[in-house]
């Protein structure tokens, strides 16, 4: 049985917020998605491990909840059962919300008695949403609607949740942070293949739009190491689509363009490779520099040659870059 609950609140500001976290079914992907008034909420309340589970801590969290949720998780206990322990053992439960996803699509949530007005939660088919000081009663159940309604990855359909919960008024105090993890279904031991994104806006006044500017830009990221992959592997077509798209989600990313053009040429598509660079190269001559110190450091063939080919003359007039030029001769 859960303890007797102190009616004295815990030590701390409450961290009200609302949050959504959710497993895919089709990919087996879980993921929390959370925006709140209080500051840098993503080093707060949501938790995430691949092959294990998510969730979220909030309301005078207590960060506990996420690395012993996830030990429970990871020894076996389903979402209901860690949940359950750790309250179980929380003195100040009932000022207390939390939710967790495991790996089967179990959902749990809790919502104490004592959580600030209006504070609740709604469970659904792999998911939770939930909040606490929120402007309005139905908010949990209005991004639930709109994760159900949404298509697309799970990152996506999170950020539509976010974004009811925010248009249907929010945090009561206003809006300030935000942040999103999505995990592997299944753990490798490698940080890089296990978490797919993790994202933080830790101040900010529109958080919600700040987050899914991040998670574009990160989308476009993926779509350029994903054509760099594909013209390692000399599939060009696949990978003129995926370095577009990068382009399309991200178009003044210049860095995304700098490395297009330095995979293509370790592809050997060296004309496709040289209006790229000579586009750069007018923006700043910066990018000329750059690419002579990729190639010091073998991520271009060392050929001295190539080098000038790629840097026209009027490019090479900067002191550093006819320097690098030298050096690398």
């Amino acid at each position: 049985m859960p303890h007797a609950c102190c009616h004295t609140p815990p030590p701390g500001p409450p961290v009200a917020t609302y949050s959504i976290v959710a497993r895919d079914p089709d990919s087996g992907r879980m993921g929390v998605a959370v925006q709140s008034h209080h500051f840098a909420v993503g080093s707060v309340a949501p938790f995430a491990r691949a092959g294990v589970g998510v969730g979220t801590i909030q309301s005078f969290a207590r960060l506990i909840y996420g690395s012993e949720g996830l030990r429970l998780m990871r020894e076996g206990s389903s979402a209901g059962d860690a949940l359950r322990r750790l309250l179980a053992r929380d003195h100040h439960m009932d000022f207390r919300q939390a939710a967790m996803v495991d790996t089967e699509g179990n959902a749990a949530a809790h919502t104490g008695q004592l959580c600030i007005d209006q504070a609740g939660h709604s469970l659904g088919d792999g998911f939770v949403c939930l909040g606490n000081m929120l402007l309005r009663k139905d908010t949990w159940d209005a991004m639930g609607s709109a994760f159900e309604a949404a298509s697309g990855e799970l990152h996506h359909r999170m950020l539509a949740a976010l974004e009811a919960a925010q248009n249907n008024g929010g945090d009561l105090r206003g809006r300030r942070s935000a942040a999103m993890i999505v995990v592997n279904a299944k753990a490798t031991g490698d940080p890089a293949e296990d978490t797919l994104l993790d994202l933080r806006v830790e101040d900010h006044t529109s958080p919600v739009k700040e987050l899914r500017r991040l998670v574009t830009l990160w989308e476009a990221y993926d779509h350029n190491t994903r054509g760099g992959h594909h013209l390692r592997h000399g599939e060009y077509d696949q990978a003129i689509k995926a370095f577009m798209r990068a382009e399309e989600l991200a178009p003044e990313e210049a860095e995304l363009v700098f490395w297009r053009g330095v995979a293509m040429v370790n592809a050997g598509y060296l004309e496709e490779a040289r209006p790229l660079f000579r586009g750069l190269f007018k923006a700043s001559d910066h990018w000329a520099l750059l690419l002579t110190r990729v190639a010091r450091n073998r991520f271009l063939p060392h050929d001295p040659e190539l080098l000038r080919t790629l840097i026209p003359e009027e490019f090479r007039e900067a002191s550093e870059v006819a320097e690098a030029l030298e050096h690398n001769g």
